[in-house]
């Protein structure tokens, strides 16, 4: 090839590279990307236009056309060439269209991964966010309820009272400090409702029947803290009476990774709104931590029978 050639060739080419990274720097983020896009289309058909009309400029001051003519004379006989092959400048056209198409879409891309990630960072912020928020709701009137009966305890049985104490302030331990990660262990989180139970039955009498069952042979997994305490504190805010014979009934049980907790309690009418007002962070929020927590790991089902008098929770958590 002509040493001329190869000089049109690395005008081409560097202003081939100039076009892209403009194109990709300045022009799309400038433009494209903040809606002007008229603007943007206008600026790259000029671009397009001053790479042709410096391909001519070129080819004339090269001669490359005579040098072309030169090349066909010896290979073949004389064609008319009828002055400039205008074929050239639709293949630069659509090599300039070609690059700044494939800028547009790299930076594009690129675009879109960012925002994409930076969504999916702030979704995260948003959903620790209100984790953490829900978490905090954690009415602390049961420990001063638990208090409030450990305190009459203490003029009548000391040895429990101490027994009590003891428990509370594993649970206060364990609400504080414990469960401050996003994780806790299902041996823990089962200890702290066995604790939770022994405390509240401190203030039920003889009618109130309580059965707790957990798994004999547990498997320990990681588990949202404190995720099966709103169920078990609302079967003690409505399904307890001083005079009234009442039920709760607490299973937990384990297949593997699948935990299953289910509560039975009969609904005391009167003690709907003045047992523990706004104890715990509410049904509400407790299903919304299970959506944020476990979306589709795990299964919902609340009951409530009028005829039998009967209110049932069955929840249903794959930790895997």
């Amino acid at each position: 090839m002509p040493w001329q050639l190869w000089i049109k060739q690395s005008i081409i080419l560097g202003l081939m590279v100039i076009a892209f990274y403009l194109n990709s720097f300045l022009l799309v983020p400038r433009f494209l990307l903040k809606n002007q896009s008229s603007v943007y289309f206008l600026i790259i058909v000029g671009i397009v236009t001053v790479i042709v009309v410096l391909n001519v400029y070129v080819d004339d001051w090269l001669n490359i056309h005579q040098l072309m003519d030169a090349a066909f004379h010896k290979k073949g006989p004389p064609k008319h060439r009828g002055g400039r092959d205008h074929s050239w400048d639709f293949a630069i056209i659509a090599t300039s269209a070609l690059v700044l198409g494939i800028s547009t879409s790299i930076t594009a891309i690129q675009k879109w991964q960012k925002d994409k990630q930076l969504h999916q960072e702030l979704e995260q912020d948003r959903v620790s966010s209100e984790l953490s928020f829900l978490k905090a709701q954690i009415n602390p009137h049961f420990f001063f309820n638990t208090l409030n009966n450990i305190y009459a305890l203490t003029h009548v049985n000391a040895e429990v009272s101490r027994k009590a104490i003891h428990q509370l302030s594993r649970m206060m331990r364990y609400v504080l400090y414990d469960t401050q990660n996003s994780t806790t262990m299902l041996s823990q989180e089962i200890a702290f409702i066995k604790d939770y139970i022994s405390l509240m039955e401190l203030r039920l009498t003889d009618v109130v029947k309580i059965d707790f069952t957990s798994p004999a042979a547990l498997k320990d997994l990681a588990i949202a803290p404190m995720i099966f305490l709103p169920f078990i504190e609302n079967a003690f805010k409505h399904g307890v009476s001083a005079t009234q014979p009442s039920h709760i009934g607490i299973t937990i049980s384990q297949n593997d990774t699948l935990i299953e907790l289910s509560v039975v309690n009969t609904i005391i009418k009167e003690q709907s709104n003045n047992l523990e007002e706004g104890s715990g962070i509410g049904l509400n929020n407790t299903k919304r931590r299970l959506d944020l927590l476990y979306p589709g790991k795990h299964t919902l089902i609340i009951n409530e029978s009028t005829n039998e008098n009967i209110y049932l929770v069955h929840l249903t958590l794959n930790l895997a």
